[in-house]
Order: structure tokens, then C-alpha cells, then sequence
């Protein structure tokens, strides 16, 4: 007979939230894993002893991560989506009958925690990592990855040009003692203006960007009502966003440009955890970000008593500073140098002692002076002499129409060639493919389920607090993961002891058969 099913809502009803959540549910088991009860004392001196209670600071965290952990992007989802779920108002420990906080709390509660608490979760959820063996500390993976600014680029504008801002900047220093803010001031005025020559650079730049892609399909404009005006070329040193000055230009191949944030990861090798992840202006090369990486990715493991020995990375990573920094620290890098490095120069053999290139007919060219290049690069110049070069047979082939010969080389070179040196001695395929399988599956999980794509938040402060959230949420999940591994393996073996046993039995039962005389 076939059944129909009946609703009628129940006046009152005996419920009880957790009968109704399953034990292997990951809300459940993440409930009895994180210990979030000490936030209660480092949160006390952002509330005063009146007024009304603020928003629980564990549910708070609790909320913000579901919202990473379900890849929410907004805070009014989290509220709209952990009203509806049971085993999310479980975790969070509110009842089925229980109003939420409204979601304009949680952006509020955001911005009044200090980057510190954010940061600490971040190593209370490292330690746990640790603890359970899933971190090694010796071996190192860095790689970064952009993160949509909340910003639009039609909020970009031009800056302020000035003729001196060196005359305004000595202001606003002299009145430091009066006014602590100024320095902050000073960064804002910054960020608002350019000088004359920096904006005449920038804007030659455009005309020959402009010259050469005069051929090329035009792309959507954004200047409204022109269809055959090509896209306004902007530019970090001339353009800032009105919506978030802290956002940047920045693009990438076969990608659009879009005011970005850059988040730098660290990646432990052993079972891929995140043992640091900050936040940096998209302007800034990853070779400039490195030294601060590594401090941090040291200070963070040096807690848990672990220590680094090598890190690995992409040619981005490469420069004088970088590699500088990783032997102050004692670390063996492995990082590819950079496309214009050249170990050495056909023809020529260079002199360490006393600093001078030589070549092949004997000519030297001894090291002239430092020169600074337009890209900031400070390069050593060494030249031959013209006495040297004019009755040379190979001029034509070595100098052409000049009259002597010149080679730049960076005053880093020294750091280069010991890189270089250190790639002769290891497999170089090996190293690029364990780099690969480690950090970029990290940044895809961020990126692609975690909620890191975008920050819903705007200024780099916020926007640091959100990608460290998804970083313990990533860690998080892995943590779950080996728990749940752990008694996996813990049950394999018990199974194959039990196994071991009966073919034991077993085999000596067949034995005492087959020896049975009576048989």
C-alpha cells in the first residue's frame, strides 16, 4: 500500500542538537580538536567593564572559519548558511532556537581584533600540526599568489603630481614629536602623489606601449561610450584606488589586470603545512618579500624547537638581498637564477684577486665604477682601455663600431655563482618537481576552496587577518585528515596482526592433519 507522509508541526517537541550530529562528522570531531578557550583573556583589553556583552570571541573565530572552511565569501552568507545547518550550530555552540549575531558584527568584530590574535591562532593551530609529527622544519617550499583586492579598476585615479615632495616630507617629520600620527599621514600622502619626473618616465612608457600594440586586437575599453579607444594604461607610480589605496595593479600572463593583493606561503615538504602566510603590497617583487618570509617562517618553527636547513623556490625569488638573507640565516637555497645571469663571458676570464676581466689576446679590463640602472639594480662596470682594442684583429666581432669593451656585472654577482654552483651538484629535475607537488596543490586549495580567491574586506591590515584564516583552515583540515589516517593505519596494523595470527593457527591445524597417523 502505497504511504503518505503527513507534516504537522509540533507545538512542543523534546530535541537535543547533539543526538542529531553524527560522531565521524567533521563539525564534530573539529569541535573536540580546537581549544579556543584562550582568547577569552587575549581578547580582554578590547572591551571595557560596561555597556552591552559583544559577540562571544570563539563564536566569532568559529564563524569566521566556517566561512573559509565552506568557501563563503561575505559574512552575511556564513549567517545565512550556519542557520540552516546542525552540526554547524553544534560546532559553534548555539541551539536550534538560538538567534545569530546579525553579520554586520562579525566585520566589526574583525576590525577591532589586532592582527596579533589572528596571528597567534594561526601558530596555536601550527603547534598542534607539530605536535602531532606532520611538520619535519628542515626542508622549505615559498611561492606566492595574487588575491583579489575588494576593488574595483574604475576606481583608480591619477595621483598628485608634485614638483619636490622631498620639501613636504621634511614637514611633516619636523612636527613627528607633536603628532604620533604623522608617519601614517606621511605613508597616506605617499601613496596620493608623484613626482614630476617619476610621472614623465611613466608616461613615455605608455606612449611606446601605445606605439607598439597600435597593430594588436583591441580589448574592452574603459572609457564608456568609445568602443575604439583602447584600455587606458595605468600604472602603480601614477594610479591609486580611491576604494582601497593599499590594493595594487598587477597582472599576469593570459590574465586581466585587477588591483590585487600578494600573499607569500611557506610550505613545510613533509605533509604540505602551512608554516607561514602573509600578506605584501602586488607591486612588490617576491624577491623583495623573501627576507621577511624566511624570518618569520623561522620564527614560527624556532618556537616548536624545529629548525630550517633548505628552502626551495622559483626564479622570482632571486636576487642579491634574497640569497643574502638565506646565508645570514645558514639555509641552503635552491633557487634558479634569473634570465639576464650570466656565470660567465665567452672570451673572457675574470680575475677574483684583483677584480678585473681579462681576455682571450691578454687585454684586462679592470672594474671603473658602480652605475645604478633604471630598474634600481646597481651593476659594476668593468671597461678595457682603447689603446687595448685598436689594433686588436677581433675588434670587429668584439666591440664593433666602439672603441673599447664593456661588461656590467651586479655587485650580487658572488651570490649568483654560488647558486649557480650548488645546481651543478643536484638533481635539478628532481628539486623543480618536489617544489611543484608541494606548494602549488597548497595555493589551488587556498585559492579555489578556501575562500582566498578574493578578501571581502579592504586595506592590507584586513586583508592579512582573512588569509591567515584560510591558512588555519587549511591547516585545519589537514590536522583532521591525519587524525583520521592515524587510526586508519593504527587498524590496518591490528587487522594484519589478527591475520598473521590465523594463518598461524591455521597452518599449524593443516600440520598436525596431515602428521596424523589415523589419517
Amino acid at each position: 500500500m502505497q504511504g503518505k507522509k503527513q507534516f504537522t508541526e509540533k507545538l512542543f517537541t523534546n530535541f537535543q542538537l547533539s543526538d542529531r550530529v553524527p560522531e565521524d562528522n567533521f563539525y564534530r570531531r573539529l569541535k573536540a580538536v580546537l581549544n579556543l578557550q584562550w582568547l577569552y583573556n587575549a581578547t580582554k583589553q578590547y572591551y571595557g567593564t560596561e555597556g552591552q556583552q559583544s559577540i562571544d570571541p570563539v563564536v566569532f573565530f568559529k564563524l569566521i572559519l566556517i566561512g573559509y572552511l565552506e568557501n563563503l565569501g561575505s559574512d552575511r552568507r556564513i549567517i545565512n548558511t550556519v542557520c540552516m545547518r546542525l552540526d554547524l550550530l553544534f560546532f559553534i555552540g548555539y541551539d536550534i532556537d538560538e538567534l545569530l549575531p546579525w553579520h554586520s558584527t562579525l566585520s566589526r568584530t574583525r576590525q577591532l581584533y589586532g592582527e596579533e590574535l589572528f596571528k597567534q591562532l594561526f601558530k596555536e593551530v601550527l603547534k598542534q600540526c607539530i605536535d602531532k609529527g606532520m611538520v619535519a622544519g628542515r626542508r622549505q617550499v615559498m611561492d606566492s599568489v595574487a588575491v583579489k583586492a575588494n576593488a574595483s579598476m574604475d576606481s583608480l585615479i591619477e595621483k598628485e603630481i608634485l614638483d619636490d615632495t622631498s620639501v613636504y616630507a621634511d614637514e611633516l617629520k619636523s612636527e613627528e614629536e607633536k603628532n604620533n600620527q604623522d608617519d601614517k599621514d606621511f605613508d597616506n600622502y605617499q601613496d596620493k602623489t608623484v613626482s614630476a619626473t617619476r610621472y614623465k618616465a611613466v608616461e613615455l612608457h605608455h606612449q611606446w606601449k601605445a606605439k607598439a600594440y597600435k597593430d594588436m586586437p583591441r580589448g574592452k575599453s574603459l572609457t564608456k561610450g568609445d568602443e575604439r579607444s583602447r584600455p587606458k594604461f595605468v600604472s602603480n607610480h601614477t594610479h591609486y584606488s580611491t576604494t582601497d589605496p593599499d590594493a595594487r595593479v598587477s597582472v599576469k600572463p593570459g590574465k586581466p589586470r585587477q588591483l590585487n593583493y600578494l600573499a607569500q606561503v611557506s610550505v613545510d615538504t613533509a605533509h604540505h603545512v602551512i608554516t607561514q602566510i602573509q600578506t605584501d603590497h602586488a607591486d612588490k617583487r617576491d624577491s623583495q618579500c623573501l627576507p621577511s618570509l624566511v624570518r618569520n617562517t623561522i620564527d614560527n618553527l624556532e618556537q616548536q624547537g624545529l629548525q630550517i636547513e633548505e628552502i626551495y623556490a622559483d626564479a622570482g625569488y632571486s636576487s642579491g638581498e634574497a640569497l643574502q638573507s638565506l646565508e645570514d640565516h645558514n639555509i641552503t637555497g635552491y633557487i634558479p637564477d634569473f634570465g639576464q645571469y650570466k656565470p660567465s663571458r665567452e672570451g673572457f676570464y675574470y680575475d677574483k684577486e684583483n677584480d678585473r676581466y681579462t681576455c682571450s689576446r691578454g687585454a684586462h679590463l679592470p672594474f671603473k665604477k658602480l652605475i645604478t640602472t633604471s630598474l634600481g639594480y646597481k651593476m659594476k662596470v668593468y671597461r678595457s682601455s682603447s689603446k687595448d682594442c685598436g689594433p686588436c684583429p677581433l675588434r670587429s666581432v668584439c666591440i664593433g663600431k666602439s672603441d673599447f669593451k664593456k661588461i656590467d656585472d651586479s655587485i650580487d654577482k658572488p651570490f649568483y655563482d654560488r647558486m649557480h654552483a650548488r645546481w651543478q651538484t643536484v638533481n635539478r629535475e628532481k628539486i623543480r618537481r618536489l617544489r611543484s607537488s608541494t606548494v602549488e596543490p597548497v595555493l589551488g586549495t587556498l585559492v579555489n576552496y578556501l575562500a582566498m580567491r578574493r578578501v571581502n574586506t579592504r586595506g592590507i591590515k584586513l586583508a592579512t587577518k582573512c588569509i591567515l584564516m584560510s591558512a588555519i583552515a587549511y591547516n585545519l583540515k589537514k590536522l583532521l585528515r591525519w587524525e583520521v589516517r592515524k587510526i586508519k593505519i593504527m587498524a590496518m596494523g591490528r587487522w594484519k596482526e589478527v591475520k598473521n595470527g590465523l594463518e598461524n593457527v591455521c597452518f599449524l591445524l593443516f600440520s598436525s592433519v596431515r602428521n596424523c597417523p589415523s589419517l
